[in-house]
């Protein structure tokens, strides 16, 4: 597999994670606060997008490394549940960079 795989996945695991923390703030101020309506619209609609693309990377990489249903699923979920992505992402990185061509595994963690 080649590091792009996982290096376009990571990069859309964080962009989506900080869209969706971005997002909630947007909710917190437009229903806490009744402010920033149209803010709150433009990013859930750039949040709505990259999530799609990141859906697409996830299940690549996911297809790549041939990982089963359930762990394709909670992977592509977890770009909706704030700060679950970060987890995810790193959990993710430590499992496949062994699979990625000319990468060595990572250190055991006593």
């Amino acid at each position: 597999m080649k590091s792009s795989v996982l290096t376009r996945y990571r990069v859309m695991a964080y962009v989506t994670a900080v869209m969706l923390l971005v997002l909630c703030t947007c909710m917190v101020f437009k229903y806490g606060f009744d402010m920033g309506e149209d803010v709150t619209f433009a990013v859930s609609q750039a949040h709505g997008v990259l999530y799609i693309i990141y859906l697409v990377f996830a299940f690549d990489l996911g297809s790549k490394a041939k990982w089963p249903f359930g762990k394709l699923l909670w992977v592509l979920v977890s770009g909706t549940i704030p700060l679950a992505a970060f987890f995810v992402e790193r959990k993710i990185v430590a499992e496949t960079l062994p699979l990625v061509s000319g990468a060595r595994p990572a250190p055991a963690q006593a």
